[in-house]
């Protein structure tokens, strides 16, 4: 099993973001890719700023956050990422897109690096097809916040090898994550079960079943989730779900799997949840009372 000193991480959004927090707390250098440099402004402030609160909360020394910084590095060019052990992308969730990244990095990466995709729904096998490193290509699924939730679903496409599989497994662990592993069917373990969740909470509140917030309690009280299922697709992102809903369709052929016309009105027009301010729920309003409560304290 290969030895892993440094990770490359594309993609300097929330995800990307919180990968490569765990990458440099947990002793790895890492690189930190993304074309957008306001992007990489973005990803290295909060960075920085959670390893201060974890310093600031005594789970860190000072010595330790310091390190963990040092060790990150943000980057604009794609190069950077050659001497990487390990690269694990975590862009928009298209195939084509996709695509396009692996059949670059294959071409930038040392021969020995392991490419790793953090979709979500995904075929493994197809994204593995637009490199010669098949064997080398695996996915490695993390949960929303990375450095929160204590999940990785590992997906081995159809020819993953078994050192590709450890040595993933390996690094998972070394996050301190629990692994659950997945064969390569469309949307995995976990979207394949709470997508059409998710889903079917949109057509109880497009055919009138009940109002969003009793949609939502319903499930908080009566199944003891944390989130009720429309308030957690504002936090995944509307346009993830409906993307992760489509490929369900497609893949699996079944009409069950058909995204709410609903979920689809709130994409178009832009209502993409809590990044946008606005989803099924309006958190600019929401925020705007919070401040009125406070000025009245």
């Amino acid at each position: 099993m290969a030895e892993i000193r440094m990770i490359g991480v594309v993609g300097g959004g929330q995800m990307g973001s919180g990968i490569a927090l765990l990458a440099a707390t947990n002793g790895f250098d890492v690189f930190l890719h993304d074309t957008d440099p306001n992007a990489l402004t973005r990803s290295h402030n909060y960075i920085s700023t959670f390893v201060q609160s974890l310093v600031s909360k005594g789970h860190y020394s000072q010595a330790a956050g310091s390190d963990a910084l040092t060790r990150l590095q943000c980057t604009s060019d794609l190069e950077d990422l050659r001497p990487a052990d390990v690269i694990i992308e975590a862009i928009v969730e298209s195939e084509e897109v996709k695509r396009k990244l692996f059949s670059e990095l294959d071409k930038i990466a040392k021969a020995s690096a392991i490419l790793a995709s953090n979709t979500s729904s995904i075929s493994i096998s197809r994204l593995a097809t637009a490199t010669n490193r098949q064997k080398q290509v695996i996915g490695m699924h993390f949960m929303n916040p990375p450095p929160i939730m204590k999940l990785i679903e590992i997906v081995r496409g159809a020819d993953t090898s078994d050192d590709t599989f450890n040595t993933t497994k390996a690094l998972a662990e070394r996050y301190g994550k629990t692994v659950i592993c997945s064969r390569d069917y469309p949307g995995f373990i976990v979207n394949r079960i709470l997508m059409p969740m998710i889903n079917e909470a949109f057509y109880a509140l497009y055919t009138g079943v009940a109002s969003k917030e009793d949609i939502d309690t319903g499930m908080k009280l009566g199944t003891n989730h944390p989130m009720g299922p429309l308030q957690l697709a504002d936090f995944i992102g509307l346009d993830v779900c409906l993307s992760i809903m489509k490929i369900l369709h497609n893949g699996l052929g079944e009409s069950r799997y058909a995204p709410c016309p609903l979920l689809v009105q709130y994409v178009d027009a832009g209502h993409l949840g809590r990044k946008r301010g606005v989803g099924v729920y309006n958190y600019q309003q929401v925020a705007r009372e919070e401040e009125n409560r406070s000025a009245r304290l």
